[in-house]
């Protein structure tokens, strides 16, 4: 065991490098059944061990259900839509198949697939990571309603088995959403402890679809802060306290676990969906910081509830100030959104923030600026077992109600159906086409 006097330490990166070799040859010799077997277990150190070194940690890629939705959040993410343009049942399957194993491959630190030969032939991997590690990288999977119908036709013979669950989102009010960072066939959720080793993970998949589907949007994200600790969004507030417990089966099983009867083959899946929220940074740097607090209803720096000391205190939503108002305010975030005032329903976030430079911008609330502003924000994703009781009446409130709508605008949405994890030797989804 490490201590924080005596800490873990890694290869010299040269070292490491002419290391990657070794293991990409050994990786190459160990064949599909050796990536399914070091990708069934989890190694002592991992993601959630704050005396691993991060880029090092290895997750499980296999397993009862996909990694990357209970997993300890990872700092960086990448995440990509795709439209499907084959119109062939098998060409999606093959490419299934081919995710699951560059996947399972990737997680473990091993290249998607085999890099050039001497004779420079075989497909590459673009070899942009060798030497960092698998930094804790995990990839999920998911389906949106395009794989099911599109134009009102069954692409896939599998239309009858689009899950109830997996519905059109409602236009919630004030959304401005893009069609380019709206929708999507399949999602790829790539988490990793580096930046570039969760788009890596993206780029190859992607690359791999070409003549099968072509890439409809992406984003990257991060998070920071100390291990163990509720990461802060930009608005410098603690964001997914209120999150079920990820260690609390029982509360997995209720809450994030699909369990629909009309779709045995999402048992053990998740429903995600995705928002891209871009937040009026310049507008909400103006703010004094007893307003800000007043809209998440949380003080800022310990992030408690509004009069209380810590985190995690429980809500009192019946608490009145000396003149007999709310002490969290009535349109505040924390109360719209809490499990207490939205029949008992909760949702998982794993949200991270984004920055993508500066573009010239009008906000739709007082003052109606118009100038060249951040285009940075939330990337919103929720994992629930059904979209009906979770994200969409949880939303529908918000959208009208919360304060903090004058701060942000939704321009990017998507909602998928991610199933349960693979087994080795199968691939991503089998149930739905094989069953």
């Amino acid at each position: 065991m490490t201590t924080d006097d005596n800490p873990p330490t890694r290869p010299a990166r040269r070292g490491f490098l002419k290391a990657g070799g070794a293991a990409v040859a050994a990786g190459a010799s160990l064949g599909a059944t050796g990536v399914a077997q070091a990708a069934l277990s989890k190694p002592q150190g991992h993601a959630g061990d704050p005396h691993q070194d991060p880029y090092l940690a290895v997750e499980p890629f296999f397993g009862e259900h996909q990694s990357g939705i209970v997993t300890a959040q990872q700092s960086h993410i990448y995440v990509a839509a795709l439209d499907l343009t084959t119109t062939k049942r098998d060409d999606v399957i093959g490419l299934l198949r081919t995710w699951t194993d560059a996947a399972a491959r990737m997680t473990q630190g091993q290249p998607a697939g085999a890099l050039p030969g001497p004779d420079g032939k075989a497909a590459p991997d673009s070899g942009d990571v060798l030497g960092l590690g698998p930094a804790g990288l995990t990839v999920t999977f998911g389906f949106g309603p395009g794989l099911f119908t599109s134009e009102g036709k069954d692409r896939y013979g599998i239309a009858n088995r689009r899950p109830a669950a997996l519905v059109d989102l409602p236009r919630f009010n004030g959304d401005q959403l893009l069609p380019e960072k709206t929708g999507g066939d399949l999602f790829i959720q790539a988490c990793a402890n580096d930046a570039q080793v969760a788009f890596h993970a993206v780029r190859q998949l992607v690359r791999q679809s070409y003549g099968v589907a072509t890439m409809r949007w992406g984003q990257a994200g991060f998070v920071s802060g100390p291990r163990g600790q509720t990461p802060r969004n930009l608005m410098g507030f603690k964001d997914g306290t209120n999150n079920p417990s990820t260690k609390k089966p029982e509360l997995m099983n209720q809450f994030v676990w699909a369990n629909g009867a009309d779709a045995p083959w999402m048992q053990g899946g998740s429903y995600s969906v995705v928002r891209r929220i871009r937040i009026t940074l310049e507008h909400w740097d103006m703010t004094e910081a007893d307003f800000q607090e007043q809209v998440f209803g949380r003080h800022k720096y310990s992030g408690a509830p509004i009069g209380k000391k810590n985190e995690f205190d429980p809500l009192d939503l019946d608490a009145q100030d000396k003149d007999g108002n709310p002490v969290i305010p009535e349109n505040s975030h924390v109360r719209l959104s809490n499990q207490a005032t939205n029949n008992g329903a909760q949702i998982l976030r794993r949200s991270y923030s984004y920055n993508d430079g500066s573009n010239f911008y009008i906000e739709r609330w007082p003052p109606w600026r118009q100038e060249t502003e951040y285009d940075a924000g939330l990337i919103f994703i929720a994992y629930q077992g059904d979209p009906r009781t979770g994200f969409i009446p949880i939303n529908e409130k918000l959208s009208k109600f919360d304060m903090m709508n004058q701060f942000t605008t939704h321009v990017g949405s998507a909602v998928f159906a991610c199933p349960p994890g693979a087994k080795p030797g199968s691939y991503i989804g089998a149930e739905l086409f094989e069953t």
